[in-house]
């Protein structure tokens, strides 16, 4: 189901942790020995989707499981060594823990970890998957099997899909617009909404498309003829460009980079161009139990953040968007 590439610009080197790590509830192994399987890289990750393969959610299916777990993003206030302390027992079930570092993203981390067999790594993944890094921050743990993993030193054959792939965001918040089916999570703490307090709350460092949906005030163009109208962004890289109503850049960013993912930056509705349809996150109505644009009603943990103008009545907003999302509907 899903692939992971990786442009190294380093190769793996040991961690240096705290020998209070390695108490656990098997006790088995020396500090030491222990020591070798945990490591960091510097790179960037590129996450890919099989585009013929939908997600079997709450429970992937035999084929899509494996014993590499990738954990998408990780907030860099939490230590290595906390992630370590947050496996708890599992850690002794755990081949190789490598920590993923791309120098751009100065607020997130990715973790690659490879288990023992698959009912260690499932036990993994239903232990985690999902679950608060910190019971008081709003973060969550994202989860994926991932068939194949390759490192490479070559930037060009690391964001070049494979046979068969879309690549996915490596952004967590962006990954949580895109619907399950397609981004291989179930749930969310958050919709994103504009102008929501909880919105990209660890990455508007480092995502070009967070940074956007949270600055309103500002007007961003066309990466390519500076118009205001109809922009698209893109999810992967964060290109600006145009809609089809316009000179159409959105779209020919998709075929010069196989991109295939765009966030309508007005309405945060999302569209493939693989597959020629929205694929943004729908939730469903309070009042008739129907799908709904997830931007019509805030979802943060704290409940309405106050912030974003959303109301707990969500029908005026199904009603505006039910054409499209009818379509999204049926398609998914």
């Amino acid at each position: 189901m899903f692939s992971l590439r990786v442009h190294s610009v380093d190769s793996n080197h040991p961690l240096t942790l705290e020998e209070t790590t390695f108490i656990s509830a098997a006790a088995t192994t020396s500090t030491a020995a222990a020591t070798n399987k945990f490591n960091e890289r510097r790179g960037i990750s590129h996450l890919y989707r099989n585009a013929s393969q939908k997600s079997s959610l709450p429970n992937p299916n035999p084929n899509s499981r494996s014993t590499s777990l990738f954990v998408v993003a990780v907030p860099n206030y939490f230590s290595e060594d906390d992630f370590i302390r947050f496996c708890g027992s599992h850690i002794d079930h755990v081949h190789v823990l490598l920590f993923i570092r791309n120098d751009g993203m100065e607020d997130r981390y990715s973790v690659l970890i490879k288990l023992d067999n698959q009912v260690t790594a499932d036990r993994f993944y239903n232990s985690f998957n999902e679950k608060r890094f910190s019971p008081s921050e709003a973060e969550i743990c994202h989860i994926l099997y991932v068939l194949s993993v390759e490192f490479t030193e070559s930037a060009e054959i690391a964001s070049t899909p494979l046979e068969n792939f879309t690549e996915l965001p490596a952004c967590p918040i962006c990954l949580e617009r895109l619907d399950p089916d397609t981004s291989g999570i179930r749930n969310t703490l958050c919709d994103h909404s504009f102008q929501c307090s909880c919105t990209s709350k660890w990455t508007h460092l480092s995502c070009q498309v967070c940074r956007l949906c949270q600055q309103q005030d500002e007007k961003p163009a066309c990466s390519v003829c500076g118009t205001s109208e109809n922009l698209w962004v893109c999810l992967i890289c964060g290109f600006v460009g145009c809609g089809r109503y316009k000179e159409g850049h959105a779209k020919r960013h998709w075929q010069d980079t196989q991109h295939c993912y765009s966030l309508d930056l007005r309405t945060q509705q999302i569209w493939d161009y693989v597959g020629d349809n929205y694929v943004h996150r729908l939730n469903q109505s309070k009042t008739d139990g129907k799908s709904i644009d997830t931007n019509s009603c805030c979802m943060s943990f704290e409940g309405d953040c106050g912030t974003c103008g959303c109301s707990e009545d969500s029908g005026i907003s199904g009603a505006l968007f039910s054409s499209k999302v009818e379509a999204v509907r049926v398609s998914i």
